[in-house]
């Protein structure tokens, strides 16, 4: 099996192709080959047992899409995004990127035809859905999203449907909730606070919170993340029917739950890290997210998530810590 990953060099792009390295396989069937690509330059996992082709332009280009598809591979995650706080601070870049590109890249595989009809698995947000909302989003709220990003990601949705309804590819969209703890250094994303409050007083250094404790926000691990990309690589799309996007299962919970979360795991010694500095900025685009979900569809076609915040934090600590809390 030939694999693309679009946005290889990103945090979840990453660990996807290491997965893929430590199993060497998908859905039980053997890997050979796997094409990383990003706007810079990705690093292929070590020892993999399959060929590793690593890549670096803007494939929202015209001809860009083109050239990722000469191998024709038969699993495309596309990845590839610029994140909620750039594209709302830079109205152009998104669109470029989040829209274009994914609208290049479909075409792209459509133009090919001559039967080739990959698996496409679409990274969207709950970002599509926007306020007012119920208690619970469930799998039939509808999407009206109110930032850029919302609106790039609600168009890629209705796009990878109506591609996927003409045979054109087979696609998945899922709708990912916050990946939370994210390792490595803070991204433009409006939601990157999420990971700092924690990830920075685990491992010795102070985070500012720019919003108050009662805000709440669904989440999921990275671990988590990177089970949802290759379940909806090999689901059986027939089970999937023709709604082809789906909201991730995941965990809401307010930053104080998260904050008790942080104080079980770490004491008293981690949580004082956290200094308190409201945003205005961060706290309207954070006032227009949804905060919780039904994911009944998701969990029903096998899709699983962490159940408490604690265990979120236990993924990171075992992932990215090695066990250790500074």
């Amino acid at each position: 099996m030939k694999i693309l990953i679009l946005g290889a060099a990103g945090m979840v792009g990453r660990k996807l192709a290491q997965r893929l390295a430590k199993d060497g396989r998908i859905g039980g069937i053997p890997i050979s080959r796997v094409i990383m690509h990003d706007i810079v330059m990705p690093t292929a996992p070590a020892a993999a047992p399959f060929s590793c082709e690593c890549l670096a332009s803007d494939f929202a280009m015209a001809g860009g899409a083109e050239k990722l598809l000469i191998a024709r591979p038969d699993v495309i995650f596309h990845l590839a995004a610029i994140v909620s706080g750039e594209a709302e601070a830079d109205f152009e870049k998104g669109y470029h990127i989040n829209l274009d590109g994914t609208r290049n890249l479909f075409d792209a595989i459509r133009r090919i035809g001559d039967g080739y009809c990959p698996r496409v698995v679409f990274t969207s947000s709950i970002a599509v859905f926007g306020a007012p909302f119920p208690e619970a989003i469930g799998d039939e709220f509808f999407n009206t999203p109110l930032t850029s990003y919302g609106t790039q990601k609600t168009i890629g949705e209705l796009l990878l449907a109506d591609y996927t309804r003409k045979g054109f590819f087979d696609g998945i969209g899922i709708r990912l909730p916050t990946i939370c703890v994210r390792p490595g250094l803070p991204n433009k994303a409006a939601s990157g606070f999420f990971s700092n409050i924690c990830r920075e007083p685990l491992a010795g250094k102070e985070a500012v919170l720019p919003v108050s404790d009662e805000v709440m926000h669904w989440h999921a691990s990275p671990r988590a993340a990177v089970g949802f990309l290759i379940h909806a690589a090999m689901i059986d799309g027939a089970k999937v029917g023709p709604r082809r996007n789906l909201t991730m299962p995941g965990l809401a919970c307010t930053i104080g739950e998260q904050i008790e979360a942080l104080r079980k795991i770490g004491g008293e010694k981690v949580v004082a890290r956290i200094r308190r500095e409201r945003d205005p900025v961060i706290e309207k685009i954070v006032a227009g997210w949804p905060r919780k979900f039904d994911a009944k569809r998701a969990q029903a076609l096998g899709f699983r998530a962490e159940s408490s915040f604690e265990d979120i934090l236990k993924v990171h600590i075992e992932d990215e810590l090695g066990g250790k809390i500074a």
